[in-house]
């Protein structure tokens, strides 16, 4: 709707006083100059260019002094772009003063009519004629920012106001008439159409390219990365990992629980993907991710993705194995050469893990297990632990088990029901059942179970030593 403009006879001789200044103008307006506004908006991709476009068009189409686009949510009017752009030089002119402010409908009544009618609004204060015409508020607002004339029109996205396109005028500039209301409200129109096709391409994109439960891009996302990359002649990489854990997580605590720690994966490489510019992270499917690398060396790949894995460890025990694949081996004729060879690198590094973990168990077997060397692992893992009851009876069953020779560890939880529940759970079972036997100790309502090589009749001064470590965990909570 089109706000009607009427002027009394002071206004309008400060309009017709003015008219002849309208060469100040520029010439692209007009059919022509929508025309032209319209394919600028046309080659917007993102919302932040529309806005801006729509300001530059705007006070271009308009002869304005100053434009401002606004959002509109929830009965405020925030301000996204201002053309020309604000200067904090006090002197700079009114209309960047005005442009500046955020309001609530509540308090300009004229925005209350903008949103409840999807209307346009005029408001005229020449200066120094006392003859004001529209609402009282508006031109006290243009008064006290130096402008003498004011239009508001309403972008309109799917039937509800977006936002609005603010415009000024000041002193020497004709007063703002049906035509002025009219190419306004065009360039809003256009506007909203801009605003709706890149939004819809983004819901497009999202659903095409992105990962639904980590937010991370998908195979195709990957793919098409690793394949710009290849046609550069900066070195490339590709990370594969797979999550170590995975199915026991949903097996123990359900699948909830591993949509956590998948989630969990995708926000560790996505601080891997911040840390090297230029890095694309994706879920290939299943417990599968990788990172796309390009102008980046591996060892700076590789020591990014292990000092981020250190600092950001998994919950209940899982890990994650990866392999890297450069270009600085050779440059293959297609990317998915690459994405192979880390995959192969990937379950050497896994293979390697088990095997490591293996060989320590066995090595603690065969060690001498001591109170002494029990107690001084147990008190430096609660030291060391992340704040939190849960993180210290973790670290110390996990120190713990190391110390007594064992692999598994568990903590756990006496519910009211006389239910025990699983909390956290670490290590790999040793299988061995000649060997090792675990030993289980409690502070209600927590219970610590760990495994140990110790013999069966010497368990009583250990038992004693990991209950007076889990009192120290406890307590360190109060």
């Amino acid at each position: 709707m089109t706000a009607e403009v009427q002027h009394d006879d002071c206004v309008q001789s400060a309009g017709e006083g003015s008219r002849g200044r309208r060469s100040a103008t520029p010439a692209a307006t007009g059919v022509r100059g929508l025309a032209l506004a319209a394919h600028r908006l046309d080659r917007s991709e993102k919302i932040s260019e529309v806005i801006d476009a729509t300001a530059a068009l705007a006070h271009e189409l308009l002869g304005a002094q100053s434009i401002s686009v606004s959002r509109i949510e929830q009965d405020t009017c925030r301000t996204l772009s201002v053309y020309p752009p604000l200067v904090e030089d006090a002197e700079s002119g009114g209309g960047a003063a005005l442009a500046r402010v955020t309001v609530r409908s509540e308090d300009r009544p004229a925005l209350r009519t903008l949103i409840r009618e999807h209307s346009s609004w005029v408001a005229h204060a020449p200066d120094g004629s006392g003859a004001d015409w529209g609402d009282p508020v508006e031109c006290a607002t243009l008064r006290s920012s130096g402008c003498v004339t004011g239009l508001g029109s309403p972008i309109i996205v799917n039937g509800h106001v977006w936002g609005q396109i603010l415009v000024t005028r000041g002193v020497g500039q004709p007063l703002f008439e049906v035509d002025d209301v009219a190419t306004a409200e065009v360039v809003a129109a256009l506007t909203a159409g801009a605003l709706a096709r890149v939004d819809l391409d983004e819901q497009v994109r999202h659903l095409v390219a992105d990962d639904p439960l980590t937010g991370l891009g998908n195979r195709r996302v990957a793919d098409h990365a690793a394949e710009i990359a290849l046609m550069s002649d900066l070195e490339m990489c590709v990370v594969m990992c797979d999550v170590d854990g995975l199915k026991r997580v949903n097996d123990e605590f359900g699948h909830d629980a591993g949509d956590d720690l998948l989630r969990s994966v995708g926000d560790v490489l996505r601080r891997v993907q911040d840390l090297l510019a230029g890095t694309t992270a994706a879920r290939l499917g299943g417990d599968e991710f990788c990172l796309v690398t390009i102008g980046i060396a591996r060892d700076e790949v590789k020591r990014a993705l292990a000092r981020t894995l250190r600092k950001y460890s998994l919950a209940h025990g899982a890990a994650i194995s990866w392999g890297v694949a450069s270009t600085a081996d050779g440059r293959p004729e297609h990317a998915r050469t690459l994405f192979r060879r880390a995959d192969a690198a990937q379950y050497q590094a896994k293979r390697r893990r088990a095997r490591a973990v293996r060989a320590e168990a066995s090595s603690a077997s065969a060690a001498a297990v001591t109170v002494e060397k029990l107690i001084a692992a147990g008190v430096g893992a609660i030291l060391n632990a992340q704040s939190g009851l849960v993180p210290r009876l973790c670290a110390l069953a996990a120190a713990a088990t190391g110390a007594m020779g064992g692999a598994a560890w568990s903590v756990l939880r006496d519910a009211e029901d006389g239910v025990v529940a699983a909390i956290a759970r670490g290590g790999m079972p040793s299988g061995d059942g000649g060997q090792v036997r675990t030993l289980a100790v409690g502070q209600d309502p927590w219970v610590v179970e760990v495994e140990t090589t110790a013999p069966e009749e010497s368990s009583a001064p250990f038992a004693d030593a990991l209950l007076l470590l889990l009192d120290l965990a406890v307590r360190g909570e109060s």
